[in-house]
């Protein structure tokens, strides 16, 4: 799925970091040059998803060594939430 503006140039679509509301992947085709609100709103959305990952890391590092089986649990539950989503934003930037 690509775009052509009238200027011929090809647009190809950007994942956004949440899904529809099918609960199926989103996407926008934009101007990088000039981004819109929506893809204003997606550079918000994963720099926030970036920094709370690097806040659980954090967290993480200080509780792996003292931490019971339902607290490591849960970290890992959100520590995979959290690469998925780094991941998903590292492939984005990539291609």
């Amino acid at each position: 799925m690509t775009a052509e503006p009238a200027s011929g140039e090809r647009r190809e679509p950007r994942l956004l970091p949440w899904c529809g509301s099918d609960g199926k992947r989103a996407y926008v085709i934009a101007d990088p040059a000039r981004p819109g609100p929506v893809s204003r709103r997606a550079d918000a959305v994963e720099a926030t998803q970036l920094e709370m990952a690097a806040v659980l890391l954090g967290h993480a590092r200080h509780l792996v060594d003292e931490a019971g089986p339902a607290e490591l649990r849960y970290l890992v539950a959100e520590l995979t939430r959290a690469l998925t989503d780094t991941l998903r934003i590292a492939l984005r930037v990539r291609s």
